[in-house]
């Protein structure tokens, strides 16, 4: 994690970066030695542009697969750096598969991680007999089975609140896995089914293994109350089906108000070990 920037003339600021990517061809968003990564492109880039180390905090860290178009990131640069200009040449390094939409300078207290209040997620399903558009089909799950929408939507609205999501999360030591589910919902238009999913953090594999059991609802394997009858499971339940990582996107990141972003970052140190 980065260090506070120095606010001061000829020293470092920092500077919030909104991301869009197609996680199709990367491995994920953290740095791994070998493998093609958001972050390590990204951090290359960028180090490249202000010819220094960079050091990137990311909202959330998404798996291999897995897209965004509201992703945040925070970083410390030279003071003299134009945000206008940062994304302009961004434009011109970065490869077509990830895009910095917007750049701007924060607060030093603005933490990408810890001083986020919730993160936005949608995953897409098509369910037409011919599968999902050819032009969407790198973030849209084809489904070959009937769902019952109403019966999914009732099997999600028993998950919402605060409850251990343990049954749906790959262990990680030392982490907790009791999370604030504020909204679990799902539409349908034109053959395509979007749950929309939002939360003050998800654990890691939360949203892939709550679409996957959602969907066994769908097509009958399940009762619409079996997805919550697994919240008083305190480890990863193994009938719980992980959907695939291409039909996720992260869609947005929420964050208070400058003067309280000091404030939400110690209440989410304190309270959790690191979220993904």
């Amino acid at each position: 994690m980065s260090e506070p920037a120095t606010d001061s003339g000829g020293g470092l600021v920092r500077f919030r970066l909104d991301v869009a990517y197609d996680g199709t061809d990367f491995s994920g968003w953290a740095v791994q030695p070998s493998l093609r990564t958001v972050q390590g492109v990204l951090t290359s880039a960028l180090s490249r542009l202000v010819r220094s180390p960079v050091q990137l905090t990311v909202a959330g860290r998404t798996d291999a697969g897995v897209h965004a178009t509201g992703q945040v990131v925070h970083v410390d640069l030279p003071a003299d750096v134009d945000p206008a200009w940062l994304v302009r040449r961004l434009a011109r390094l970065l490869p077509p598969d990830v895009r910095v939409r917007y750049a701007v300078e924060v607060p030093a207290a603005f933490d990408a991680r810890f001083a986020a209040l919730r993160r936005h997620y949608r995953y897409r399903v098509a369910v037409t007999p011919w599968g999902a558009d050819p032009l969407r089909a790198r973030d849209t799950l084809s489904w070959p089975h009937p769902v019952d929408l109403t019966a999914v939507n009732a099997a999600s609205a028993l998950l919402v609140g605060e409850h251990d999501f343990a049954a749906f999360c790959k262990h990680r030591e030392g982490a907790t896995t009791v999370r604030g589910l504020e909204r679990l919902s799902w539409s349908a238009s034109d053959g395509v089914l979007t749950a929309a999913l939002s939360a003050d953090a998800f654990c890691h594999s939360m949203v892939r293994s709550l679409i996957g059991a959602l969907l066994d609802v769908g097509r009958g394997r399940r009762a619409v109350d079996w997805p919550a009858s697994l919240l008083d499971r305190t480890s990863r339940e193994s009938g719980v089906a992980v959907a695939p990582a291409h039909g996720l996107t992260l869609v947005g990141v929420d964050y208070p108000p400058d003067a309280e972003l000091a404030a939400r970052t110690s209440i989410t140190r304190n309270v959790r070990a690191p979220l993904s």
